[in-house]
């Protein structure tokens, strides 16, 4: 019995640790609130603000009125966070590789995406920039808390309120009634 109490009471210690040190991408940084490593911080954002800028570009075409505006503010603000962060990373303040692609799992969603049209293309859309933007002011909450890179948890701390606005954009497209053609006229 000792040493079982013994034995989980190293398991408990050491999980904080192992955590630190498996990829953002198991999800497991997030269930125990770790903050990600610098590497894997840097990398996601990347990797998000692509699929952002990509994804909305595909709303501005595709989407409802609604989604086009929601997709205009996204471009916007991603290429916005992506230069500052390519600035940090080349001016030396963050020791970190940018991706030049997305990963796997984002391009099969923007490839779903281009596919997508009409009630389709809205549905998809609508639901992973909710998706997104959950994930995204969960990871710059937790590295903005705990990070290990001053400067990158500065730059963190300061992007999330407007990560905050975006998720909350999100969530109300939709609640915007889609607008057809010849609606409204009488």
């Amino acid at each position: 019995m000792r040493r079982t109490i013994i034995a989980l009471a190293c398991i408990l210690l050491a999980t904080p640790g192992l955590a630190q040190s498996v990829s953002e991408k198991t999800g497991v940084n997030s269930v125990l609130g770790v903050s990600p490593s610098t590497a894997d911080f840097v990398q996601q954002v990347a990797i998000s603000d692509m699929f952002e800028i990509e994804s909305s570009k595909l709303a501005q075409q595709k989407g409802n009125a609604a989604e086009k505006t929601f997709a205009s503010q996204m471009v916007a603000d991603h290429t916005k966070t992506s230069a500052e962060l390519k600035g940090l990373v080349s001016g030396g303040k963050v020791k970190a590789e940018l991706p030049s692609a997305l990963d796997s799992s984002h391009q099969s969603n923007l490839d779903k995406l281009k596919s997508a049209n009409g009630n389709d293309f809205s549905s998809e859309f609508n639901s992973m920039q909710v998706s997104a933007h959950k994930d995204a002011v969960d990871l710059f909450e937790r590295y903005a808390k705990g990070g290990d890179n001053a400067e990158l948890k500065d730059w963190a701390g300061k992007a999330l309120p407007v990560l905050k606005h975006h998720l909350e954009m999100a969530q109300n497209l939709d609640k915007k009634p889609a607008r057809t053609v010849g609606e409204g006229k009488k």
